[in-house]
């Protein structure tokens, strides 16, 4: 039995997150409020629970600052009720959703009389018990519709009990570092074949890139410590119960040397462990 709580900004793709289990066949609720979660739970543990193995809720700001306080023992109780429980939580920066909120002309929830920055910073303020008790964040500053329901499917499609999900995903610095990843490695110090005109129009999954880069000393160097240091601190997350991790490797502009490592280093990891995942963000 499993229920997943998808809760997040406003504007920054819950309502596509909660669409796309759907699609898993989960049996989702939105704008539950969490007052009535203790209730849903005693019947997902009972008779209605047998009928509805996978469950997922949605929950936005629009709770009490009580309630979204109650909401780190409320995770607590379900778990010692024998629920497996996780919470997805869903961002973006500031300016990404001015931008989408202007394009649709949609209400804020929270602009009742405040301006749509200040809801917005509000909102952050009101849902950080939500967030510092999240299993997975999910930045969908650089993501779109697309991109994002590929995302949730791949996470919840490569669970496993055993295993803890790893996703690989390269970037681009001039296009900002991506806020969800739980380790950050920068190898723009390593050889750039951008600057190869022969090899500018290839990608990182190219044999000419490829080739180019695993001739280069400090490339190698760079993946062997990236691995040895991932090799020790991986199994340690996952003792903590970890269920999802990010590792972002990321170059200039996310086409060459993070795309290369990327692929190399979760290539090693899969022949080890199952739900591997791989995003290059600025190929996508």
């Amino acid at each position: 039995m499993k229920l997943i709580i998808i809760s997040g900004l406003s504007g920054s793709g819950k309502s596509i997150a909660l669409n796309t289990l759907e699609d898993l066949d989960y049996y989702c609720i939105d704008n539950l409020p969490i007052g009535m979660l203790p209730s849903m739970v005693e019947q997902l543990v009972g008779d209605w629970g047998r009928d509805h193995k996978h469950v997922c809720v949605g929950i936005d700001a629009r709770n009490s600052l009580q309630e979204l306080d109650r909401f780190p023992g409320l995770l607590k109780d379900f778990t010692n009720a024998g629920l497996s429980c996780e919470t997805f939580f869903l961002e973006a920066d500031d300016n990404t959703l001015l931008k989408r909120y202007s394009e649709t002309r949609r209400k804020h929830p929270l602009t009742q009389n405040r301006s749509l920055q200040d809801a917005i910073r509000l909102e952050r303020e009101l849902l950080y018990p939500i967030a510092a008790h999240a299993d997975l964040f999910i930045d969908t500053t650089h993501t779109n519709i697309y991109q994002l329901r590929d995302m949730v499917r791949k996470r919840v499609m490569n669970e496993s009990h055993e295993t803890m999900s790893l996703l690989f995903e390269s970037f681009g610095y001039k296009h900002g570092i991506p806020s969800d990843a739980d380790f950050v490695f920068d190898v723009r110090c390593l050889p750039n074949p951008h600057w190869e005109p022969g090899l500018r129009p290839y990608t990182g999954k190219d044999h000419q890139v490829i080739d180019y880069l695993e001739k280069e000393p400090w490339v190698m160097d760079m993946k062997q410590q990236i691995l040895a240091f991932l090799e020790i601190w991986i199994p340690r997350f996952e003792q903590e119960n970890r269920s999802y991790m990010t590792v972002a490797i990321g170059c200039t502009g996310g086409q060459h040397r993070s795309v290369y490592l990327v692929e190399s280093i979760a290539t090693h990891f899969r022949k080890q462990r199952e739900n591997i995942i791989i995003r290059h963000r600025e190929l996508s």
